[in-house]
C-alpha cells in the first residue's frame, strides 16, 4: 500500500497511475524522470491505458465557491427493484447517463445506488429526483441528502475559510 501526497491510499497501483493520480499535469518527460524511464515508453503505456480505458479521463479538483459554481449538490440513496437476468446493471447504467448524473454507485447496505447529482438549486434537483428518477420503472424509492459545505474532495483537504486563531494560553 502507498500513500500519496494528497493523502490518498493506492494499493498495488501501477507506478505510472499513481503518479497521474498525484499530478495528472505532468508530461511525459516528468513522469519518466520520476520512473527512471524514457517519455517514449511512458507516453505509449499511457496512450494503452486510455485505449482500454483503465484510465476514464482527468479532471481538475477544484473549489467550486472560488470558482463560482454556486450549484447544489446532493447525494441521492435510490432502492431498485433488481432485472431479471441484469440485476441492478440495466437500471444503474440508465440512471448514470443522466446529465445531472456526476456519479453513480452499487453499494451494499439499505439502498442500492447512491448517485450524486447537480443542480442549480434545490428546485432542480427536486425536478430530477420527482420527474426523471423516481418515475423509472423499477426505482422503488429515493431519499436525497444535499451537500452543505466539502471539507475534503478527491483526497484534498479543502481550504478554510477562515483561520481559526486560537487564544493565547496564560500560565
Amino acid at each position: 500500500m502507498t500513500t500519496v501526497s494528497n493523502g490518498t491510499f493506492l494499493f498495488n497501483m501501477d507506478p505510472l497511475l499513481e503518479i497521474l493520480q498525484q499530478d495528472a499535469t505532468l508530461s511525459d518527460s516528468e513522469i519518466a524522470d520520476r520512473m527512471g524511464t524514457d517519455a517514449d515508453t511512458v507516453k505509449s503505456k499511457r496512450e494503452a491505458l486510455e485505449a482500454d480505458r483503465t484510465i476514464l479521463g482527468y479532471h481538475a479538483v477544484i473549489d467550486r465557491d472560488k470558482a463560482g459554481n454556486h450549484n447544489v449538490a446532493a447525494l441521492i440513496e435510490v432502492k431498485l427493484t433488481p432485472e431479471r437476468d441484469g440485476g441492478f446493471d440495466r437500471l444503474a447504467e440508465r440512471i448514470a447517463k443522466f446529465d445531472q448524473v456526476t456519479n453513480c454507485y452499487l453499494m451494499s447496505g439499505g439502498y442500492d445506488l447512491a448517485v450524486i447529482v447537480e443542480g442549480e438549486d434545490l428546485r432542480d434537483v427536486a425536478r430530477f429526483v420527482s420527474e426523471k428518477l423516481s418515475t423509472l420503472e423499477g426505482v422503488l424509492s429515493t431519499a436525497t441528502h444535499f451537500q452543505l459545505k466539502v471539507y475534503k474532495q478527491a483526497g484534498f483537504l479543502a481550504e478554510a475559510e477562515h483561520e481559526q486563531k486560537r487564544l493565547a494560553v496564560a500560565p
